[in-house]
């Protein structure tokens, strides 16, 4: 189901991930996240919401999918793919507790992309067996934004996970910051999923940009 890609060629999920979320520690609410994050380029922006009832999220979850369909960068659902249905997003990301991706009907994969939060490299192979669009792993670095059961994975683990998964698109995410984003991306990861680094910004909107920037960069040099 998931289609061979070369390594140079683009994925819908390559680049900047901006993850938006209903935690009470952020100044800012989802939809001004989702706002920050069309306006400084992000690639994908993904909705978190662990406070908000379903049709709250689902609200929440269209007038997000407007924002980003006017920016025209992909969405996406956290957690619940009857969600990210509702809601008219490009895919639905499942954590290890969610319902696996080859379990999802065949006929809503062809609507629907589907990632696949991992930790180990035995999980990473499960997802690429479950025939996940691409694969996040983390956390890389420590976090504050989430709690994990896990230690930090670090950037070898990213570098073999990438390696083993490969051609699918690998996302790192987890303490991701402007002064170690280079060094996430030389692993070979196509993309990279942020929250605190937005959400703690001075200007968020800038926040977004210089991380973005950092994604054309490394690409102009490779």
């Amino acid at each position: 189901m998931t289609p061979s890609r070369s390594g140079s060629e683009a994925d819908p999920f390559d680049g900047l991930h901006v993850l938006v979320d209903d935690d009470p520690r952020w100044p800012w609410s989802p939809l001004e996240q989702t706002r920050f994050a069309c306006a400084g380029g992000a690639s994908v922006v993904q909705l978190r919401a662990k406070f908000l009832q379903d049709q709250e999220i689902v609200e929440l979850g269209c007038r997000i999918r407007e924002e980003t369909r006017k920016a025209g960068i992909r969405f996406v659902m956290n957690d619940r793919f009857d969600l990210a249905l509702a809601c008219e997003a490009d895919a639905v990301h499942l954590g290890q507790t969610d319902l696996p991706p080859n379990a999802i009907p065949e006929t809503i994969r062809e609507r629907l992309q589907v990632g696949r939060s991992t930790h180990t490299l035995e999980q990473a192979h499960i997802a690429m067996n479950e025939e996940a669009d691409y694969i996040a792993l983390g956390p890389v670095f420590g976090t504050q934004s989430k709690e994990s059961e896990y230690d930090q994975r670090g950037l070898s683990t990213l570098r073999e996970i990438v390696a083993t998964v490969a051609p699918r698109p690998v996302v790192a995410i987890g303490g991701i910051t402007r002064d170690n984003l280079a060094s996430v991306l030389e692993t070979g990861a196509r993309g990279a999923a942020v929250i605190s680094a937005v959400t703690q910004a001075n200007d968020p909107t800038d926040a977004v940009k210089e991380l973005a920037r950092s994604f054309s960069s490394f690409s102009g040099n490779a």
